[in-house]
């Protein structure tokens, strides 16, 4: 019998009743942050603290950074192939039966990076764990370490072009040609300009901020309540379509998540975000705290 999601969004309680049901495959879809020597943030896959640290029972490891990443992008993080991906996706056990939940043990960011990816593949019996491990382990929930190798199944996808939005979708927004609200993830003082992890710091003008970490309870890592991610959201929910954007597409994701979780159904990412427009010396940014271009 197929397993019904109640949302995008999973409580670890309901994770617990459903664990084990056949055709549900849990991915710990973790990247560990750090900061390079040269001062910049880098990111390594999750797989050791997965095996060394522990994850929840039974869940298969997708790294990100390798076999979820179009290695031959230009920027980090880029969105894979479809035939990438549904290797990628099969190769982990999930099939068209398949129901997913996928979790981090961070702001759920990478995790709903994973999700956003199924999403555009055409696989929607997928939810991210709300709280990720950090609400797993909240009720001294059982933990295993190790590497848990997943069953292959065949992944066929059908591609969502519209989940996605290029440079020169963005550039007609900036020009106002195109009539859309674009929610900049980023973290706060980097959205104002006080801390810079680009050469050209800045965001895409017109842009309001939601960073990850204000659509979770600082706590328990879980969403805040709809009235509340509401709230937040308000200024954007009447525009005919969102693009949600960060550095590299992963906070952006954390964003789009809730969007969708509240009932906007036409969200996009735009996958290059801030990585691809603030290469290009020609595309304005502006600084929240001057508004300034730069």
């Amino acid at each position: 019998m197929a397993i019904t999601l109640p949302s995008p969004l999973v409580s670890a309680q309901w994770l617990a009743d459903h664990l084990g049901a056949d055709d549900l495959v849990v991915v710990d879809a973790s990247v560990v942050s750090f900061t390079q020597p040269n001062g910049k943030p880098g990111s390594l896959s999750g797989h050791e603290q997965y095996i060394a640290e522990g994850h929840i029972p039974g869940a298969v490891f997708a790294d990100l950074i390798e076999e979820f990443s179009d290695q031959d992008g230009r920027y980090p993080f880029t969105r894979p192939t479809a035939e990438r991906f549904a290797a990628a996706a099969g190769a982990l056990g999930i099939g068209a039966h398949t129901t997913v939940v996928v979790y981090d043990t961070v702001l759920g960011q990478w995790a709903a990076r994973f999700w956003w990816l199924l999403r555009a593949f055409g696989h929607d019996a997928a939810a991210v764990l709300d709280g990720g491990l950090t609400a797993w382990r909240a009720d001294d929930r059982p933990v295993e370490r190790g590497h848990v190798s997943p069953t292959p199944r065949p992944f066929v996808g059908v591609e969502r072009p519209d989940v996605w939005v290029d440079k020169a979708y963005v550039e007609r927004v900036v020009r106002g040609e195109e009539e859309a609200a674009l929610v900049c993830s980023i973290p706060p003082k980097e959205f104002t300009g006080e801390v810079a992890s680009r050469a050209r710091p800045g965001v895409i003008p017109g842009s309001r901020s939601l960073p990850a970490v204000r659509l979770v309870d600082r706590e328990s890592r879980t969403a805040l309540p709809d009235a509340e991610l509401h709230g937040l959201f308000a200024p954007i929910l009447e525009a005919p379509r969102i693009i949600t954007y960060c550095n590299g597409g992963i906070a952006a994701a954390a964003a789009a998540l809730q969007l969708v979780r509240l009932g906007e159904t036409h969200v996009a990412i735009y996958d290059g975000s801030l990585n691809e427009w603030a290469a290009d010396p020609d595309a304005p940014l502006v600084t929240a705290a001057s508004g300034a271009l730069v």
